[in-house]
């Protein structure tokens, strides 16, 4: 059985980095990618807040970027799945793609989070196109026009006051006649006039051509059907972090996001670590998943040495 000294898993912005890291600390890092190789900035296009790039920066471009680095510093990245794994004991045990057993020292948990959308397939056809679950990610390119929310709770409050600041107006859709925000957030949303709100509605279809979304039809409680023009679609009602194969042997918190010590990327198991969107709830951006991948194979190399 193979036996590797470091293991990363998912190949995201924080996969990548710590791939990086652990590559230049002489680890011999072996990263299998998951299901989404890239991880999930590649649903989006232009990326304009990474630091670097004054033009923006291609998501695509920017994650085959961080993997040739990684590889050019003589990491093993790999397709492949982890679908099982023991940490009850080091070596640990995992299996990948359902068959193949490994052996690893030390494994960083690097599989994101994913957002939560619709299940409408105008939804797909226009993802990248309009639709989006990133407002801080996605908001520069709709200033002065006009977009919907979908959502009520905090974040969704959160996304719709960041991008009232940005557009010209705001639509909120929220199923129900009210918010589950908290009474802070829902008070900003209220107080911001540019965000109007459509209650107990749920969206049927995305509307659109060949140049993105251009509208979206909606559908009330009672029945009634109507159109909205808007140039953006955001979604906000949720992510669900890809942390489900390793619940039986770490902490999570309630949500499912994997619970780390402190400031450290440590996690409930000693040896394994966490980095990237599935132990971060709040910021969920390129640039600290990026960090946090540092700080993980930062702490493996010095796990292993004194180990």
């Amino acid at each position: 059985m193979e036996n590797i000294k470091c293991l990363i898993i998912g190949g995201g912005p924080a996969g990548y980095t710590a791939a990086i890291y652990a590559s230049r600390a002489g680890l011999n890092p072996v990263v299998f990618e998951g299901m989404e190789p890239g991880g999930q900035l590649t649903t989006t296009t232009v990326v304009e807040n990474f630091p670097g790039f004054p033009e923006g920066v291609d998501a695509n471009q920017l994650m085959a970027d961080m993997r040739s680095q990684a590889v050019r510093l003589g990491a093993d990245i790999r397709s492949g799945v982890i679908t099982s794994v023991d940490f009850s004991k080091r070596p640990f045990s995992l299996v990948v793609d359902g068959e193949t057993g490994i052996e690893a020292q030390a494994v960083i948990i690097a599989t994101g989070a994913a957002a939560k959308y619709l299940g409408l397939p105008s939804e797909r056809k226009f993802r990248g196109m309009g639709v989006s679950a990133c407002a801080t990610c996605d908001g520069f390119f709709y200033r002065k026009k006009v977009v919907a929310v979908v959502g009520g709770g905090d974040t969704a409050c959160e996304e719709a006051t960041y991008l009232a600041n940005i557009c010209s107006k705001v639509y909120m859709i929220v199923r129900r006649d009210v918010f589950r925000a908290s009474q802070a957030m829902r008070d900003r949303v209220m107080n911001t006039p540019n965000i109007e709100i459509l209650w107990n509605c749920n969206t049927q279809e995305i509307l659109g051509d060949e140049s993105g979304v251009t509208g979206a039809r909606l559908v009330r409680k009672d029945g009634k059907v109507f159109d909205i023009n808007v140039d953006g679609f955001f979604l906000a009602i949720g992510h669900h972090p890809n942390s489900d194969v390793f619940k039986d042997f770490i902490d999570t918190d309630e949500n499912g996001y994997i619970i780390t010590d402190g400031k450290s990327s440590r996690t409930s198991v000693e040896g394994v670590f966490a980095a990237g969107d599935v132990q971060d709830p709040t910021f969920r951006q390129a640039i600290t998943a990026a960090a946090s991948g540092c700080k993980a194979a930062l702490e493996v190399e010095r796990f292993l040495m004194s180990n």
